[in-house]
């Protein structure tokens, strides 16, 4: 017998919330009533038993991806290798660093099997999957840490645009990193790619043997940690104006070479208030919607 999940519609009657062990999706759709009704009871459907399906295979996506071959049978659990083999042949990374968008994009999928929506959207916790119909839009709201949320400029996704696809990450967010990032938010073709690239990117912002840097294994703080014995990052003390940009540098490097490799659309990163942002001229050019001092997170407004 399945576990069944928690199950609720939220304080304004419009949007659904989903939460089963560590998922915890925010749900929002447009279209006829009956129509959002049958996708939230696909989405309702879908979202059970879906954890039970990733603890099955639990020990394969904690290990480190094959680039070249994929074991795991399940779709989620296959949809999270495909988003970080590209990325597997330089980095160390495991299928979970995949997970939030890779099930947000499942529950959207099952959604749009459905019901002809205009809109939709599935937040896991800051990885968002989204669906725009022909001349819809959304706006993403932008903060400058995943541990805080405070909408500070908005971003504008359009149907005409490629990404339906929104993931943060960084030392401040819910999982580890080995960065130093406060945030790096990523926009790629699906959400589950955004968060593989998320994870990469902020990766790279660091400063290799910096004494304001507080490292610890991960295996200390999470025995079951996939990053096992690996540094993670706890604590960034204050940084001088020079070591900061050098640590962004670093990662815009790295956002550059998965821009030119077309795995992301375009990248905000921030470290101690710091931005710095990797986006085509089509993007960047959007006024103040990624160039200032501001990341993209995951807030969604109609």
């Amino acid at each position: 017998m399945r576990r069944q999940p928690q199950i609720a519609l939220l304080a304004d009657g419009k949007r659904l919330h989903l939460q089963d062990g560590p998922i915890d999706l925010i749900i929002g759709a447009h279209g006829g009533a009956a129509i959002v009704r049958s996708a939230y009871q696909a989405a309702i459907g879908r979202f059970t038993g879906l954890l039970d399906e990733l603890c099955a295979e639990l020990a394969l996506l904690r290990q480190a991806a094959d680039p070249h071959a994929c074991w795991l049978r399940g779709p989620v659990a296959r949809r999270m290798h495909a988003a970080v083999a590209p990325f597997a042949e330089e980095h160390f990374i495991t299928p979970m660093a995949a997970v939030a968008g890779s099930v947000a994009e499942e529950i959207l999928a099952a959604m749009m099997r459905e019901a002809p929506l205009d809109r939709a959207y599935v937040n896991n916790g800051g990885d968002i999957a989204l669906h725009l119909a022909e001349g819809e839009h959304f706006t993403v709201g932008m903060t400058d840490r995943p541990d805080q949320f405070g909408v500070m400029r908005t971003m504008i996704i359009r149907a005409g645009d490629p990404s339906r696809g929104v993931a943060t990450s960084g030392c401040r967010g819910r999982s580890f990193s080995l960065g130093i990032a406060d945030a790096v938010t990523v926009l790629a073709r699906t959400a589950a790619q955004a968060d593989a690239a998320a994870t990469i990117i902020s990766n790279a912002v660091d400063l290799p043997g910096h004494p304001a840097i507080v490292r610890v294994p991960a295996c200390e703080l999470q025995p079951d940690s996939d990053l096992g014995a690996r540094l993670v990052t706890r604590d960034v003390g204050p940084l001088h104006k020079r070591e900061i940009a050098t640590a962004l540098q670093a990662g815009a490097d790295k956002a550059r070479a998965l821009l030119a490799a077309d795995l992301i659309d375009a990248a905000a990163l921030n470290l101690q208030g710091e931005i710095c942002t990797v986006a085509p001229e089509s993007v960047a050019d959007r006024g103040s919607q990624v160039r200032h001092r501001q990341a993209i997170a995951g807030a969604i407004h109609a």
